[in-house]
């Protein structure tokens, strides 16, 4: 028997003071049973991080993610359906990076293990023609201490300020700050 993915609720009030983007959102996120807590909740942050300050070109949302191979964990489709923004997790392959890339108007990868910058130098030779490319990297203990943070209903406080998100829940906070691997071209 297969076993189900386990659903999370998230309040987020969000305060961007970086891109100028406020405001509150209902998060609910299906967590696959081999998504750990960490990934899960990297996925909150991709979410925070990079949600748009209108709807004009399309929502961010969660996709069928590791149950669906096609599918990056979040993007923003625009009303025709075309991806305005492809945001992978974790250390995908050089193949599936160009494909978002021929796909999307734009590509963030947030990459969270201490392993990410031994993959980013494997593999940044390869995307050198991946202008839209952006390439990040959440500190391994930031982000087992944002993992530390899960539950199946949370309340999040983020505050982002000069490139640094204050993550806040009723279980604690944690301050995170991405470091840019790559930056994308404007």
């Amino acid at each position: 028997m297969a076993l189900k993915a386990t659903i999370h609720k998230a309040q987020l009030q969000l305060s961007d003071m970086d891109r100028h983007v406020y405001g509150e959102h209902s998060l609910t996120v299906a967590r696959h049973p081999s998504e750990t807590d960490e990934r899960m909740m990297l996925r909150i942050l991709a979410y925070a991080l990079h949600v748009p300050a209108d709807d004009l070109r399309g929502r961010l949302e969660f996709s069928k993610g590791l149950s669906d191979v096609d599918e990056p964990p979040l993007w923003q489709l625009d009303l025709t359906g075309e991806v305005v923004h492809w945001i992978e997790l974790g250390q995908p392959d050089e193949r599936r990076l160009r494909q978002a890339h021929g796909r999307a108007e734009r590509v963030t990868v947030i990459g969270y293990a201490s392993s990410t910058p031994v993959w980013w130098s494997g593999i940044q030779n390869k995307l050198q023609r991946t202008p839209r490319l952006a390439v990040w990297q959440i500190p391994a203990d930031q982000s087992q201490a944002l993992a530390a943070l899960a539950e199946r209903g949370m309340q999040w406080q983020v505050n982002i300020q000069d490139g640094t998100a204050y993550v806040s829940t009723e279980k604690g906070a944690v301050e995170i700050t991405p470091q840019l691997l790559k930056e994308a071209e404007q």
